[in-house]
């Protein structure tokens, strides 16, 4: 897969082995600059910056996603909804339906996962 970067050993471990990040960590989590939100591992466009609300829940939060593919995940023994990139299928976290209005939903992303292009 050419279109992939370089992973630091964190992102490997959230988009390729889907793990989380501790939260209250990540580098994205306060960013209120004005931009996109793209897959760490391959640049596709996810989450705009006006989607981006503070849940208060340690990581970043959208209550809107684009290019982003959902999956039924049964770890940790609860159901849970899995937020992969669709391109090119990488753990970014999970979605769960305690959003705001005007979705109700609220995307709970990995910072590590991410990578923000300012506009």
């Amino acid at each position: 897969m050419n279109f992939m970067k370089k992973l630091t050993p964190e992102q490997k471990h959230v988009l390729i082995n889907k793990g989380t990040e501790p939260p209250g960590t990540g580098k994205l989590l306060y960013n209120k600059e004005k931009g996109i939100y793209q897959c760490a591992q391959c640049g596709t466009d996810l989450f705009f910056s006006d989607t981006k609300f503070d849940a208060g829940c340690g990581w970043p939060s959208f209550f809107d996603a684009k290019n982003v593919e959902l999956h039924e995940d049964k770890s940790l023994g609860m159901v849970r909804t899995e937020v992969v990139c669709k391109k090119c299928g990488g753990h970014l976290g999970h979605l769960f339906d305690d959003g705001p209005k005007p979705t109700g939903q609220r995307y709970c992303i990995n910072s590590v996962a991410l990578e923000f292009k300012k506009k």
